[in-house]
């Protein structure tokens, strides 16, 4: 079936992009002309219109995972909005907040099986942060004169023309309910047309996502059979800055780490003892400037080693097209970290950050004192070949050849009689191990057919190799190991985890599209 045109109503933007080997995109855009369905910009509009009163109602719930009662309500609703399109649904018991599977009708034994992951809940909210009336009840915006948000009637938004640039400002419009009524809209698309899937379709509906999925592998491996696949679609995240078709085939974990160096008993007269009792806040500072160079890269032994990047995966990254000369100008930073050559290669390897330092105190508070003990809180990325407590055990082994004795807890007086350098170390995951697929896996392949089917290669769709930000995967596919692909939908604007969360009304369109096009892609 011929490819649609772009027309300039097209809500992805027409960004620069660089090609792919030619045999490779001649051969994606073959298979996809011979077999993939296809559903106009305006087919899908009108789909993703019929279900904004149920997007509204959806939002209207809140969401918080710490509050069972809320996640039980969108449960229901979801389910019953999955029933309503002939999917087959059921609940998955986790301790009274449970997940929801669904299975569209008609499953084929001779088709793959593909199993799509999004999630209920969202982040807590602060309402007085939020420029409406309430987070829960969700309201259309537009650009005004001044650059700012300012609502209007949402009358428009359910009949009448469409503005692409309109938005829906409220809690989980984003992250992640967006994507989900996403999804029921091409699934309307496909049944008014009569046509039928190209893959059996599953989907999981995670409760805790927000929470760092705490259950996610325990609520799986109770139903490993039921949620079998052959591949694994999460639509999660930001889609790229440009809004061009995204494909992500990795990110990064998530560990934390404490480091406490400890000097006298207690604070002591600076006067008094300044220049003879050490100062831990000074020596803290000393560790943890050993731990990086001026360039921000990791100096402790061995934290690199492990990641190893393929000539053509660098090929792909630089092709990204990330403007990083606005990125710095938007950060207001004159130079980067020299981890990677580029953002894309940077996000490749582990990072060591300080997220906070702590002694005595500063301000009004402030007081003439040797601190007694000065603290850093640190959180690690992690990489698939680099996991928390490879990294932790790195940082460990660095600070004891710093010269410093490690305690469990406050040091004894034995420990402050016979050590010098005294400090505590330690470290956890954080919401999640780092996951990677390869980018020309099956899975890499179909996506890329249906992303290239739906929007042709004018831009091309974006492939990063892995992204910064953390989702479940690594603990989604210990559980079901098949490659997957993250293709995210909506704009990378959305302000999620923040106030203000909105959806841009284009994007819910695309992501229609997008849908559409994987579901009735032959894999």
């Amino acid at each position: 079936m011929p490819l649609q045109p772009r027309t300039s109503r097209s809500p992805f933007s027409r960004s620069p992009f660089s090609l792919l080997p030619l045999a490779f995109v001649a051969a994606a855009c073959m298979a996809t002309v011979a077999s993939a369905a296809d559903l106009s910009a305006a087919d899908a509009e009108r789909h993703a219109q019929a279900t904004y009163r149920e997007y509204f109602e959806l939002l209207s719930l809140p969401n918080d995972a710490i509050a069972p009662e809320d996640v039980r309500k969108n449960v229901d609703w979801l389910e019953q909005a999955f029933r309503k399109r002939g999917f087959t649904t059921q609940q998955l018991p986790n301790d009274g907040k449970p997940m929801l599977y669904a299975e569209y009708q008609g499953a084929d034994p001779s088709r793959k099986t593909v199993l799509f992951y999004m999630h209920l809940d969202g982040q807590p909210v602060v309402p007085a942060q939020w420029a409406q009336k309430s987070p829960w009840t969700p309201v259309l915006k537009r650009k005004a004169a001044n650059g700012g948000w300012e609502e209007i009637d949402s009358a428009p938004l359910f009949s009448g023309p469409l503005d692409p640039e309109w938005r829906v400002f409220g809690r989980a419009s984003a992250d992640d309910k967006g994507p989900i009524m996403m999804m029921l809209a091409a699934i309307d698309a496909l049944k008014a047309g009569g046509a039928q899937p190209a893959v059996n379709v599953k989907v999981i509906l995670d409760s805790e996502e927000e929470k760092g999925s705490p259950s996610i592998s325990k609520v799986m491996q109770a139903h490993r059979e039921l949620l079998r696949s052959d591949a694994i679609v999460i639509h999660d995240g930001p889609m790229h800055a440009t809004n061009r078709p995204t494909l992500v085939f990795g990110n990064r974990g998530a560990a934390k780490a404490a480091l406490t160096v400890y000097g006298a008993k207690v604070p002591l007269h600076s006067g008094h003892y300044g220049n003879y009792a050490p100062n831990p806040a000074q020596r803290l500072a000393n560790l943890l400037a050993s731990m990086k160079n001026d360039e921000g890269r990791v100096t402790v032994a061995g934290y690199y080693d492990r990641v190893k990047i393929a000539e053509a995966d660098r090929k792909i990254m630089a092709a990204v097209p990330d403007d990083e000369a606005a990125l710095k100008r938007r950060l207001g930073i004159a130079k980067t970290d020299k981890v990677g050559a580029n953002y894309q290669e940077a996000m490749q390897y582990p990072s060591l950050n300080v997220r906070g330092m702590a002694a005595a105190s500063v301000g009004d508070k402030v007081a003439n004192i040797v601190p007694d003990k000065a603290v850093a809180e640190l959180d690690l990325r992690t990489t698939p070949d680099s996991d928390p407590a490879y990294l932790g055990q790195l940082i460990q082994t660095h600070i004891e050849r710093q010269g410093y004795h490690l305690v469990k807890g406050e040091p004894s007086d034995e420990d402050r009689a016979r050590y010098d350098k005294l400090a505590s170390f330690s470290y956890q995951s954080e919401g999640g191990d780092a996951a990677g697929s390869q980018i020309d896996s099956p899975v890499g392949q179909w996506a890329y057919k249906a992303l290239t089917g739906t929007f042709g290669t004018q831009p091309e769709p974006v492939r990063i190799r892995m992204m910064g930000g953390t989702v479940p995967t690594a603990e989604i596919v210990r559980v079901l190991p098949v490659p997957f692909a993250i293709i995210p939908l909506v704009n990378a604007d959305n302000n999620q985890h923040a106030a203000n969360e909105n959806l841009r009304m284009g994007n819910y369109v695309s992501g229609v599209r997008t849908v559409y096009g994987l579901v009735t892609q032959p894999f």
